[in-house]
C-alpha cells in the first residue's frame, strides 16, 4: 500500500502548494474507518481507496478530489456519516463523497427500465460535479485491475458493466487511455481465449519482423531533425481489445490487419502540427479516407489532434496523431483537464472544456421520452465518433459517425426533421439513408404536410432524431390504434353476448389501472392489451378455466365452433404469444402474432380482424418455429447442436443452410415446440454453447400466410 507521504509526494509533483495536512488527516481517518475490513484478495480494504487516489494524481487533480478518493467508501461501508465528513473535511468533500456513494449504489447492469432510471441519476450526478464521475472511473479502473480475486460470476458481471457503461463513458469524456485500459481488462475476463490469441499472434509477428516501433519512431525523428522541428515522438502497439474490435468490424484475420501500431508526435505549437503532417505525407504514402483534422474541428470534449494513417516501413500501415503539448494534456485527461494543476495553480489550458457546458450538451436531449428511449439515447451518445458537416450558410453541424441527412435535419430543428423529403450533399441530390462524411455541405429539402416515416428509425444514428421520430409516429398512430381498438372491442363484446358502451369501457379502464377509455382502446389497437383481458376485467365469470391438456384442434379461443384456422407461415405464432386472426373467404382464419409486420397490409380492413387468444393449459410440441443459428465449421458441431435441441424435447422437422463459410455455417432449423416458454428454453440452451456464435428466432415474411 502507498504510504501517506508517498501519496503527498505524488501530488506535490504537480501541486507544490497542496494541503498536505488535509491529505494526512483524510488518510488516517480512512484507515481508521476501514480498520479490520479486507478485500476479496485478503489485503486490507484501505489499499483500494489509496490506489484510487494514486490513479487520480496521474490526472493532476485538486486536493478535494484526492481526499474524496481516500474517503469514497467510508459513508457506505463504515460507521462514518455525511455530517462527520463535512465537519472534518468540509462541505465540498462531503458532497463529493456522498455523490460517489450514491453512484456506487446504482445497479447499472440491472433491467432496462431500472438501468435507464439509474442512468438518469448518473447524469444528474455528473451535472452537479463531474469530479464524482472521475473518482468513480478511477474506482472502477482499480477494481478491474484487481478483479481476479472476485468470484467468476461477479467478474463477468463487472466486466460487462465496464464494457457497456464505464469504458464508453471514459471515452466520451476524452480519457481515451482509461477507456482502452478498461476495455482490455474487461476483454480479458469476457473473452480470455481471444485476447490470448491476439497476444500470441502479435508475439509471433514481432519474431518474424522484429520490433518495428523503435524503427518507425527513429524514421519520424530523422524527418523532424532534417526540417528543424522540435517535437517528441512516441510509438506503441495497440491494445489487444482494440485489435480484436478492428478484426470484428472489418471481418479481417490478424494477418490481414495492418494498422496495429500507433504513433504520437507532440509539437511546440499548432503551426508545427501542420508542418509535421506535411513531412509525414511527403515521406510516406497517405491512406485515402483515413485523415481527420480535430484541430480545426475539435470534439465536444475538447479533444484536438490531427489523425492520419500512412503506409510506413515495409508497407505496414501506421496511425500517426499530431498535436501540441496543451492539446496532448487535454487528450490524456479529457474533461478532467478543467481541474488539472501545475506548479500549485489551476492549469489554464485553453483547450480544456467547461464541464458544466459539456454535461449540458450531453444531457439536453434526455429530458423527454420513456426509459427505453433514454437508455438508447445515452448509449448512442457515449459510443459516437464525430463528423462535421456544413450548412449552406457555412455553419458547422456536429454529428456522430454514421449520421444521415435526416440526423442533420433534426440537429437543426425538429420541425425541419419532421418535414424533410430530400437532401442535397455538396449540391447533388442523395437518398436520405446516405452516410455523411467530414466536410460535406448539406442542404435539406422540406415539404408541408410531410410526416416522419417508421423506416427512418432504422436509418438515423442520433438519439435526438430517434426520439423525435418516435414521438411523431406515436401521435400519428394513436388515432389509428383507437379506431382499430374500437372494432376489436365491439367484436369481443359480441362474442360474449354483451354490448360495448362508453361506460363499460371506462369501467374496464379503471379496473385495469388505465387513465381513460381512449387509452384502453389505443392499447387494444396496438396489441399491448388483449380484448380478452377487457372482457375478464368486466365479467370475471366469463373467464375461461385452464385445461390440463390442450388439443391442437381447440388450441385457439375466440372462434365459432365450426370455424377452421391455421397458423401464419410468416410469423409462426406459438402458444403464449398475443395473436390476431385475419379472415379469408373460403379459407377460414389465419392466425398471426400481434407484432407480425404482415398485419400492416390489413389496417384498412378492420372487419377482417378477429381478437383471439390461446387456450390455457399444456400444449403438445407440434407447433413449428424457425431458428437461425450460426455455428463454427468444425467436425461434429452440427450433430452436437441437433442432439442438444433433442435434449430439450424439441423435434427438428426441417433444416436449410443459408450461408457456408470456411469458418462458420449459418442455417435455419425448423423445430416443433409447445409454446413460447419451450422456445425460450431451446434458445437459452443454444446460446450457452461455445460453438454457437448466434441464435435467434427466424421469421420469413415472404412466406404466404
Amino acid at each position: 500500500m502507498i504510504d501517506v507521504e508517498d501519496l503527498i509526494a505524488l501530488v506535490r509533483i504537480y501541486n507544490p502548494r497542496t494541503n498536505a495536512d488535509l491529505i494526512r488527516r483524510a488518510y488516517d481517518y480512512g484507515m481508521k474507518m476501514h480498520e479490520g475490513q479486507l478485500r476479496h484478495s485478503g489485503e486490507p480494504y484501505f489499499t483500494h481507496p489509496v490506489a484510487v487516489a494514486a490513479i487520480l494524481t496521474e490526472q493532476r487533480l485538486d486536493d478535494a478530489t484526492i481526499v474524496t478518493a481516500l474517503l469514497h467508501d467510508t459513508i457506505e461501508d463504515t460507521r462514518s456519516t455525511y455530517d462527520e465528513v463535512a465537519r472534518l473535511f468540509g462541505q465540498d468533500v462531503a458532497e463529493l463523497v456522498d455523490g460517489v456513494t450514491k453512484l456506487t449504489n446504482l445497479q447499472l447492469s440491472s433491467s432496462a427500465s431500472k438501468q435507464a432510471e439509474n442512468f438518469r441519476k448518473l447524469f444528474m450526478a455528473m451535472s452537479k460535479d463531474l469530479r464524482v464521475i472521475l473518482v468513480k472511473l478511477a474506482d472502477r479502473l482499480h477494481n478491474m485491475r484487481t478483479i481476479r480475486s472476485m468470484r467468476p460470476e461477479k467478474q463477468a458481471q463487472k466486466a460487462r458493466e465496464t464494457m457497456e457503461i464505464y469504458a464508453p463513458l471514459a471515452g466520451r469524456m476524452g480519457m481515451q487511455w482509461m477507456r482502452e485500459e478498461l476495455e482490455d481488462l474487461a476483454f480479458k475476463v469476457l473473452n480470455p481465449e481471444a485476447r490470448t490469441s491476439i497476444i500470441r499472434r502479435f508475439v509471433t509477428l514481432q519474431k518474424e519482423t522484429g520490433d518495428v516501433i523503435p524503427k518507425i519512431t527513429a524514421d519520424i525523428r530523422l524527418e523532424l531533425e532534417k526540417a528543424g522541428i522540435e517535437a517528441d515522438v512516441f510509438g506503441r502497439a495497440k491494445r489487444p481489445y482494440s485489435i480484436w474490435r478492428k478484426m470484428e468490424e472489418k471481418q479481417l484475420s490478424f494477418s490481414r490487419l495492418s494498422d496495429i501500431y500507433g504513433f504520437r508526435v507532440i509539437t511546440r505549437n499548432e503551426a508545427d502540427c501542420y508542418a509535421v503532417l506535411g513531412l509525414i505525407h511527403r515521406r510516406w504514402r497517405a491512406v485515402p479516407g483515413r485523415f481527420k483534422d480535430y484541430i480545426s474541428q475539435p470534439k465536444s470534449n475538447g479533444y484536438r489532434s490531427i489523425h492520419t494513417t500512412v503506409s510506413g516501413r515495409d508497407g505496414k500501415r501506421v496511425e500517426v496523431q499530431i498535436r501540441t503539448r496543451q492539446m496532448h494534456e487535454v487528450a490524456e485527461a479529457g474533461v478532467a483537464a478543467h481541474w488539472s494543476y501545475r506548479d500549485g495553480e489551476r492549469a489554464s489550458n485553453p483547450f480544456a472544456v467547461d464541464p458544466a457546458q459539456w454535461v449540458s450538451q450531453l444531457t439536453e436531449r434526455f429530458d423527454e421520452g420513456d426509459h427505453d428511449e433514454f437508455l438508447e439515447n445515452v448509449k448512442l451518445e457515449m459510443y459516437t465518433d464525430q463528423v462535421f458537416c456544413f450548412s449552406p450558410k457555412g455553419d458547422v453541424v456536429k454529428l456522430p459517425k454514421g449520421a444521415t441527412p435526416i440526423d442533420y435535419a433534426y440537429a437543426i430543428h425538429t420541425r425541419i426533421g419532421n418535414s424533410c423529403v430530400g437532401a442535397k450533399v455538396d449540391g447533388i441530390r442523395v437518398p436520405l439513408w446516405t452516410r455523411l462524411k467530414n466536410g460535406q455541405s448539406v442542404e435539406i429539402i422540406t415539404a408541408a404536410g410531410q410526416r416522419p416515416q417508421a423506416t427512418w428509425l432504422d436509418i438515423v444514428a442520433t438519439g435526438r432524431a430517434k426520439g423525435a421520430i418516435r414521438k411523431s409516429l406515436r401521435e400519428e398512430d394513436r388515432t389509428r390504434f383507437v379506431k382499430l381498438g374500437s372494432e376489436l372491442a365491439r367484436v369481443a363484446f359480441e362474442h360474449v353476448g354483451r354490448k360495448v358502451t362508453d361506460k363499460a369501457l371506462r369501467t374496464a379502464a379503471k379496473t385495469l389501472g388505465l387513465p381513460d377509455d381512449t387509452e384502453l382502446l389505443a392499447r387494444l389497437g396496438s396489441a399491448e392489451l388483449a380484448a380478452r383481458e377487457v372482457i375478464e376485467a368486466l365479467y370475471p365469470e366469463l373467464a375461461t378455466a385452464p385445461a390440463e391438456t390442450v388439443e391442437p384442434a381447440r388450441a385457439v379461443l375466440g372462434l365459432p365452433a365450426d370455424q377452421s384456422f391455421r397458423r401464419a407461415g410468416c410469423c409462426q405464432p406459438l402458444p403464449g404469444e398475443r395473436i390476431i386472426g385475419i379472415t379469408y373467404r373460403g379459407q377460414g382464419v389465419v392466425i398471426h402474432a400481434a407484432d407480425c409486420p404482415v398485419l400492416a397490409d390489413f389496417e384498412e380492413q378492420p372487419n377482417r380482424w378477429v381478437d383471439l387468444h390461446w387456450h390455457s393449459g399444456r400444449h403438445p410440441a407440434v407447433y413449428s418455429a424457425s431458428l437461425k443459428i450460426t455455428i463454427s465449421n468444425d467436425a461434429g458441431v452440427l450433430g452436437h447442436i441437433c442432439t442438444l435441441i433433442g435434449q430439450q424435447k424439441a423435434n427438428i422437422s426441417d433444416l436449410n443452410f443459408m450461408e457456408r463459410k470456411p469458418d462458420f455455417y449459418s442455417l435455419v432449423v425448423e423445430v416443433e415446440l409447445r409454446d413460447m416458454e419451450h422456445l425460450h428454453t431451446v434458445l437459452t440452451a443454444l446460446e450457452a454453447e461455445s460453438d454457437v456464435a448466434q441464435v435467434e428466432r427466424y421469421r420469413d415474411l415472404a412466406r404466404k400466410p
